[in-house]
Formats: C-alpha cells, structure tokens, sequence
C-alpha cells in the first residue's frame, strides 16, 4: 500500500514538474509577441520608458499603424505574403502526400535512397545553397517575382512534410487499403477518398509548421524579389528601419499586424495539430 501510495505521488510530482515546465516555456515563447503588441499601441516615449508596461492613457497611441496605413502600401506587401505562402503551402501539401504516399506504401528501386535524400533536406538548411538558387532563379529570369518564392519554398517546406506525412500514413492500418483494392477502387481514389482525410491531423501539423517560417522569412525576398511588385510583409517592414533612426511605432505595428494571420490559423488548426502530434505525426 505504501508503495503504491508512493508511485502515487511520484507520477504526480511528475506531472507537475512537466506542466510547469511547458507553463515556463510557453509563457518565454509567447513573450515577445506579447512585448511586440503591446508596444505597437504605445508612443516613442512610452516605448523606450518602459517597454514592459502596458499601454496607458498618456502613453497610449496608434500613431504606428496610421503611418503604416499612409506611408506604406502594407496591404500589397500583406496579400504578396498571402500568395506566396498559401501557394507554397498547397504544393507543399499535395507533392508531399503523394511523395509520402508512394514512400510509405510501395517498394520500389530508390524508395530508401528517397527517403535517405528527404532526410538530409530537413538536416541540411536550404540557406546553404543561396548562391545556387540565386543564379537558377536569374538563368530563369524570375527575379523580382512571387514564382521564384513559391519555387524555394516548396523545395524548402517538402522533406519536412514527407517525413511527418510518410510516418503517419505508415499507420494507417493495410486492411482498410486491401479493403478498398478488393472493391476495384482505382489508387487515386485510394489516396484522395481515403488516405487523405484519415490525416488531416498530420496535414494540419505539416500545414503550420511550413507557414510561419515561409510567413516570417526575409532571407529569400531580399535576395530573390527585393523589388516592389513581390515585396512581402518582413520585407517592406524593412522601409522603417533606418541606418541612423528607426521609427519603432511603425515597425511594431506592422509586425503587429503581420502576426494576426499566423495568429488565427493557429487557434484554427491547434485541435487538429494536438491530434497529430499525439497520434503520431512526428514519431
């Protein structure tokens, strides 16, 4: 009885522990988006007083996002971010199923050398290569367009989305795909009718963990389409930030304005990414 009582406590010290520490983690996560929101609705001088505090009354301002609004064209720069990422996103997606699908259900020759090959891309950072894509992206003449973003991050976001994908589809169990054979169901109806919507929890893990990082990127649009016509959010934040002065409340404020998206698709698909984390979707 005593060590039953003991082990009792023991998980339950555990649990606590690791409660607290994920409390701890989330609350150092979600801090500087916190700092960045709360500052954007504030004045210089109440930004550089104490950026800790809460907006007030005398320190209150949208000074910040009314300069975005008039000295900017934010909403060009907003619905490029948009395009570019919800294209990456949709090839992102649909090439990494089906490269996860013929991965996870057929042996052919290469199928390891492919898997061997998605791994590396997730180990290796595609920044690496910068010099490469520059001169592939010039010798196809798409600077300065959304295309050559989308091309780079479909190559960037796909190892990931096969891993996550491969793993998950692996558990599907093969009877209900024999099932289906044995009915005369033609292989794309296999993976559109059946595969797909039994990982939709995976496909929302992949789905976020592609797009804050093609949202957030400003490596590849400075380098690849620095021009005005494909100019993304983090970039035209850019105009604000001077060599010798940098008007913060303008900065702040579009960043503010820049997180909400990211923002809503989280609470969107948060119930389906705790699905397919705990289900197995990065094993």
């Amino acid at each position: 009885m005593f060590s039953s009582l003991f082990n009792s406590s023991k998980n339950r010290g555990n649990s606590a522990f690791i409660h607290l520490f994920l409390l701890a983690y989330t609350l150092l996560a979600l801090f500087p988006v916190f700092l960045i929101i709360i500052n954007a609705f504030k004045t210089r001088k109440g930004i550089f007083n104490d950026p800790l505090a809460l907006p007030t009354s005398a320190t209150f301002s949208t000074k910040g996002f009314e300069k975005v609004m008039a000295n900017s064209d934010f909403f060009h720069y907003f619905s490029n971010s948009l395009i570019i990422t919800l294209g990456a996103l949709f090839f992102i997606l649909l090439l990494g199923a089906m490269i996860a699908w013929a991965l996870s259900e057929y042996k052919f020759f290469g199928s390891s050398f492919m898997r061997f090959f998605m791994a590396i891309g997730i180990i290796v950072p595609i920044r690496l290569g910068s010099v490469s894509i520059l001169e592939t992206i010039v010798s196809l003449d798409l600077v300065n367009t959304k295309t050559a973003l989308i091309l780079v991050y479909i190559a960037q976001g796909l190892p990931m989305a096969v891993f996550i994908l491969s793993e998950f589809m692996a558990q599907i169990p093969k009877e209900l795909k024999e099932a289906a054979r044995c009915d005369d169901v033609s292989e794309y109806k296999i993976f559109f009718q059946i595969i797909l919507p039994l990982t939709r929890p995976a496909i929302a893990t992949v789905a976020v963990f592609s797009i804050i990082p093609i949202w957030n990127d400003l490596w590849f649009p400075l380098i690849l389409a620095p021009g005005e016509e494909a100019r993304t959010v983090t970039l035209g934040v850019q105009q604000f930030i001077g060599q010798y002065v940098t008007d913060w409340n303008s900065v702040l404020a579009s960043l503010t304005l820049a997180v909400v998206p990211v923002l809503i698709l989280y609470m969107i698909f948060s119930k389906h990414i705790i699905r397919g984390l705990t289900a197995g979707a990065v094993k």
